[in-house]
């Protein structure tokens, strides 16, 4: 195989994980979702009616184990450590659209070998 840019693979191995959290939740997510179509807009709770955030919450845990990591992930984020754990303990909240996809791009460095919260 020919040289591949750091960064491109750190997007590629980002899709396969995202691949792998997608055939985990489709037909759940789909039932759901038009479920949801019957004119119930309430705000989503993380939940059995969230797969693929849970999928995202089991792969986000394996790489936050090592001591300190929650919390440069938060200082990355620019949010409190605290919500941090809402976010991936409690169970409490969810992320916006925002922060969601600086997680993910957080994970998809993180995974290709580099911590760009340092």
């Amino acid at each position: 195989m020919s040289y591949m840019h750091p960064q491109l693979k750190a997007w590629l191995d980002f899709a396969g994980v995202m691949a792998e959290v997608a055939d985990a939740g489709a037909k759940q997510a789909g039932r759901l979702l038009r479920a949801r179509r019957s004119g119930n807009y309430a705000t989503v709770r993380p939940g059995a009616e969230t797969p693929m955030w849970n999928a995202c919450v089991a792969i986000l845990r394996q790489e936050l184990k090592v001591h300190g990591t929650k919390v440069r992930l938060a200082r990355y984020l620019g949010i409190p450590k605290q919500r941090v754990t809402d976010f991936l303990t409690n169970k409490t909240r969810m992320p916006d659209a925002e922060t969601l996809l600086r997680i993910l791009n957080w994970l998809a460095h993180k995974q290709a070998g580099s911590d760009i919260s340092l």
